[in-house]
């Protein structure tokens, strides 16, 4: 069989500034010549020059990842102008991919990306997982729009397809790199292979080593540096077994274990709330800012010069440094057997453990005033794929069928505190509401230092609160699908795929230890006419505040108290694709299709899913996706040019928003993005090759989003663009290189990304107030220019090289996620991503 999945993934694939693609021919065993111009993926589960298959995607070769600084997962916006990541307070959980403007906030651990990973084809079940470095890669694919008839779950936005290098069975050889840069970056990265038996069976060992300081600093209330944030501390290792018998039959067995325990997650404040701007966290004996250290941040919610200054400065107020601890291993089989001379069995399965420690001060301030003292999360992941692929019809028809399972078993205790200025902080807040005088006049005399919860439960101080919840989601997985494409004619191919997918999810929330007799003090005076009326709302939501509350109280029929839940969840649902591709001479192919896409509902895995009664299930997402694109080798090869039109719509697209006190799941009946992308790659000479690339995406909730909907959430999101979404991404680069003497080789490369303004929160209006549609305060990130560049010497063949770098040369300090501070109405605080970086680089290979 001509193209087999091992041959495939045995291809050494290349991106825009390429390297040869190089292969096993199955069927005669001889490996073809180089050709630069033949980029091989396997975006269809076959080994297929990129430019012949009707699919927008982007392959990145190993070389283009160190080019740009790619080290993981979340780097590829700097080389896929369609692709973008953020990062919140979790190093693990908090992960969010998009693909043109489309993606699932995070911070909830039922929730599941809409931008699928596979790693040597073994779907990960969530982004964090992924997260390991970037090393001995042989392609990074992203493929863009719905891909779940070929890739099994959760691809509504698009896929990561990734491939390691695979043992080579012939020759010895290895590499070694390392790199020393600025906050005391170290690097090691380095891969063996070895030939057990020669041309049958290989080793192949692979590690990384990369530690650096954190681009946050961190101060106490009293301005003391207490740590760091958004550091490096991380190793991988993984091992290979590969190998082809006489038979044909081939396959490789690949473990991989990888830890990080750099701290992670500090948040900027970058306005302050009223509390603070009138002067009251000194007025309850907190300090001018409530203890809170840094440069001043906004005062008004359009004061954007104090409000970025505070984001440049990198200086973030906390009780302690974040503690975060993650290790992940994994075993993935490949296995290919040959059943005839046009026809194969591809089995793949994997088994992975993910698991992370993460503490962190959770208020985001100086104050002691509310820590997530433990986050223990434990994922485990079985899947199995078995796929018969060929050809038929002297190689018209090119067929698959296969089968899809998957098992995934979370569990995530989560453990918190109020901390010794939870009370006065809750004061200060009072006292905002009155205006600085007394709640209510003498004998009951709250005074303005005093903390309120104390007087209304009879004397409890909220300090020292604990409590545990405990989540937990067993889900199975099982599908059936096909993918076949025929030659109509010899230049008109269409492409049919099924795939039914049915899904099932056990669910529940329970407590474990907790210690609030603060909450049930305050129900008790709310139920016996003890707190003045104006005042009910405030007492209740921070007496019995939302991630310290014990669950299953009476009042809970009333309030929206915790209530802990056990329930089930299931669907099934039918996804397609129909594909035309027309080739109008060998370098010139045009295509349109249209996808019908999925993502599984499930369960809202937080405390307060079920208050109120409330179901803490969400929908499944659904898209129907509309493409046509045109895919051109021009001027002799020397000009590719690719571009893609598209349009998707979503239904019941899934959201996760933080309110401040609390995390809420809902779906928004419509959601549609649009736009354009362009992709070319320019070779005026052997010297030169420029690179560029621009996406126009309108993705956006039309103004019509809430359907049926009457809640202000959903209603807030109408006529508004998607979170993290910026209309126009562009993306420039050029590379130079030149042979000095006999032995010796120069290059120089450089890379500009441009982005235009985005929203950066969930929300893009205030939801308490629709009628006005007052702007949430700076949700708006402005564009901006990142620059990349690389320059190096080394000799010819590659045995050696030195290169200097720099990633965003101009420190370019913009924000990811914006969201409101926790108990403090009014306040912003932001996640930011990384400053400037630069430093060297050897390389050796043998």
């Amino acid at each position: 069989m001509k193209h087999t999945l091992f041959a495939s993934t045995a291809l050494a694939a290349c991106a825009m500034l390429a390297t040869p693609a190089m292969a096993q021919d199955a069927a005669d065993g001889v490996e073809p010549e180089a050709d630069d111009d033949i980029i091989i993926v396997t975006a269809t589960r076959r080994a297929e020059d990129v430019q012949d298959i009707p699919l927008a995607v982007t392959a990145v070769s190993p070389e283009q990842l160190d080019r740009q600084g790619v080290v993981n997962v979340q780097d590829i916006t700097s080389v896929s102008p369609s692709f973008s990541t953020s990062n919140a307070q979790l190093a693990s959980g908090s992960v969010v991919l998009r693909i043109r403007g489309v993606g699932t906030t995070s911070n909830n651990i039922g929730f599941e990306s809409a931008v699928g990973i596979f790693i040597d084809g073994a779907y990960q079940s969530r982004p964090g997982v992924a997260l390991s470095e970037f090393v001995d890669v042989e392609r990074v694919e992203v493929l863009r729009g719905p891909q779940g008839t070929l890739f099994g779950r959760n691809t509504s936005a698009g896929a990561l397809n990734i491939t390691n290098r695979r043992p080579d069975l012939s020759e010895f050889g290895g590499f070694a790199n390392a790199t020393y840069g600025n906050r005391n970056l170290i690097s090691v990265q380095g891969a063996v292979n070895l030939p057990v038996v020669q041309d049958t069976v290989a080793v192949r060992l692979t590690g990384a080593y990369r530690e650096r300081d954190g681009y946050y600093t961190l101060l106490n209330g009293a301005g003391t540096n207490v740590g760091e944030s958004n550091a490096a501390d991380q190793f991988l290792l993984r091992g290979q077994v590969g190998w082809e018998t006489d038979s044909g039959f081939s396959g490789r067995i690949i473990a991989d274990y990888a830890e990080s325990n750099a701290p992670f997650g500090a948040a900027l404040e970058v306005l302050q709330s009223g509390i603070e701007g009138a002067g009251l966290f000194g007025a309850v004996g907190l300090g001018a800012r409530g203890g809170m250290s840094g440069p001043a941040v906004a005062t008004t919610p359009f004061d954007r010069t104090s409000a970025q200054a505070a984001v440049d400065s990198r200086t973030a107020s906390v009780n302690f440094e974040p503690i975060t601890q993650v290790e992940n291993w994994g075993i993935t089989g490949e296995f290919e057997f040959p059943i005839s001379d046009s026809a194969d069995i591809i089995y793949i399965g994997s088994y992975r453990e993910f698991s992370s420690f993460e503490a962190y001060d959770s208020d985001f301030s100086g104050l002691d005033v509310f820590n997530v003292t433990g986050n223990d999360t434990s994922i485990e992941t079985m899947t199995h794929e078995l796929r018969i692929q060929g050809d038929a019809w002297g190689g018209r028809l090119s067929w698959l069928i296969g089968g899809y399972y998957s098992d995934e078993s979370i569990t995530q205790s989560a453990s918190f505190q109020l901390g010794a200025d939870y009370g006065e902080l809750i004061g200060a807040l009072f006292a905002g509401a009155t205006g600085g005088a007394s709640l209510f006049p003498p004998p009951a005399g709250l005074g303005l230092g005093a903390n309120p919860l104390t007087l209304f439960s009879g004397g409890i101080d909220p300090a020292g609160t604990t409590n545990t919840n405990l989540y937990s989601q067993d889900s199975k997985s099982w599908s059936v699908f096909t993918h076949n494409t025929l030659d109509i004619t010899d230049s008109l191919d269409l492409t049919v795929g099924l795939r039914y997918s049915d899904e099932s999810k056990d669910g529940a929330f329970a407590q474990g230890n907790n210690n609030n007799t603060l909450c049930p003090a305050v129900l008790g005076a709310i139920g016996a006419g003890g707190v003045p009326v104006p005042f009910i709302n405030t007492v209740f939501g921070t007496g019995c505040f939302a991630f310290t509350a014990p669950a299953d109280l009476p009042a809970a029929a009333v309030f929206p108290l915790p209530r802990t839940f056990a329930g089930e969840f299931s669907d099934s649902e039918l996804i397609y694709t129909v594909k035309l591709g027309y080739e109008f001479a060998a370098p010139i192919n045009v295509y349109a299709s249209y996808t019908h896409g999925y993502k599984s509902g499930g369960f809202n895995l937080d405390s307060t899913a079920a208050a109120g009664g409330a179901d803490p299930r969400f929908l499944s997402e659904e898209v129907d996706a509309y493409e046509i694109g045109l895919k051109a080798k021009l001027l002799d090869n020397a000009v590719v040019l690719n571009v893609a039109a598209f349009r998707e719509e979503f239904s019941n697209f899934q959201v996760l928003e933080f309110t401040g006190a609390q995390f809420t799941t809902f779906n928004v009946p419509k959601a549609n993005t649009q736009g354009l992308e362009i992709e070319s790659t320019i070779r005026p000479n052997d010297n030169f090759t420029f690179n560029l690339g621009i996406t126009y995406t309108d993705a956006a909730y039309p103004n019509d989003c809430a359907g049926t909907q009457t809640a202000p959430n959903v209603l807030a999101l109408c006529g508004n663009s998607l979170t993290n979404a910026p209309e126009i991404v562009g993306i420039a680069g050029g590379l130079y290189e030149k042979e000095i003497s006999n032995s010796l080789k120069f290059t120089l490369n450089g890379q500009v990304r441009f982005e235009s303004d985005r929203r950066t929160s969930t929300q893009a209006v205030d939801p308490s107030n629709l009628a006005a549609r007052i702007p949430v305060p700076f949700d708006e990130q402005d564009g901006n220019i990142k620059v990349n560049m690389r320059a190096g010497i080394g000799e010819i063949d590659g045995a050696w090289t030195v290169e200097a770098f720099v990633n965003n040369l101009t420190n370019e300090i913009t924000r990811g996620v914006t969201f409101n501070t926790v108990l403090r109405s009014g306040s912003r605080s932001a996640f930011i991503q990384e400053p400037r970086s630069y430093g060297v680089t050897v390389r050796t290979k043998f």
